[in-house]
């Protein structure tokens, strides 16, 4: 494996180590907020942000989405640790919630008896740690994903919003990998994927046709093929 995707696989995974140490300090696991897998992910961030002329066009769209989710990430946990420090959460959200809690209860009527539980059982599976959820997907972060982004479309006309969603991935895409977006406007756009669809319903007799914004070469392609193959 090249060294740079190495790299960059690292620093996606301190990207994902980081949400999770952070929903561990705010959540009361964890003593101290993650400074050391900050200042980790900032010299990653740093480094490749200067060696843009080594990275091909995947890595370099790769690099940028990922430097985004990071910032994105950080934005929310300044937030949550200015929210934390002044204990606007504990002042508002804690003491509305319990009186929601505390009426809920008088009202509610008396739960039936439980079933026995199987002590062991139950102690164990109290035990299990849960695995940490995994981080959803942007729409252009789908685009270095096997297959990419893909949206169906039957009737461009009127499914205008796919159609935007589509071409908003597809700029950005091009734009994260450095490739010239002048001659791309909505309105050719619209008129390419309006032309494609109905080609490719005629030639196959199909109800729908799928287009993928995905990296090909290095390089981001629009593919359009029909629906199923």
């Amino acid at each position: 494996m090249d060294k740079i995707d190495e790299e960059l696989g690292q620093l996606e995974k301190d990207i994902r180590t980081l949400k999770i140490e952070y929903e561990q300090y705010f959540g009361g696991g964890r003593s101290r907020p993650p400074n050391d897998t900050v200042w980790r992910i900032e010299q990653m961030v740093k480094r490749y942000s200067e060696r843009g002329a080594d990275m091909s066009y995947g890595q370099r769209f790769r690099y940028n989405n990922l430097a985004q989710t990071y910032a994105k990430y950080q934005d929310v946990f300044r937030k949550r640790m200015k929210a934390k420090e002044e204990g606007t959460v504990q002042r508002h959200f804690g003491a509305a919630a319990r009186a929601i809690e505390q009426e809920r209860m008088r009202e509610a009527p008396p739960a039936p008896p439980k079933a026995p539980v199987d002590q062991p059982l139950a102690a164990a599976a109290a035990a299990t740690p849960r695995a940490p959820a995994a981080p959803r997907r942007t729409a252009t972060e789908l685009v270095g994903e096997p297959g990419g982004y893909v949206v169906a479309c039957s009737d461009p006309d009127r499914e205008r919003e796919k159609v935007h969603d589509l071409y908003s991935v597809l700029l950005e895409a091009k734009k994260n990998a450095g490739e010239k977006t002048d001659a791309l406007t909505f309105e050719n756009f619209t008129s390419f994927v309006r032309q494609k669809t109905a080609q490719l319903k005629q030639q196959a007799k199909c109800d729908a046709v799928e287009y993928a914004v995905q990296i090909e070469n290095g390089q981001i392609k629009l593919k359009a093929r029909v629906k199923g193959q």
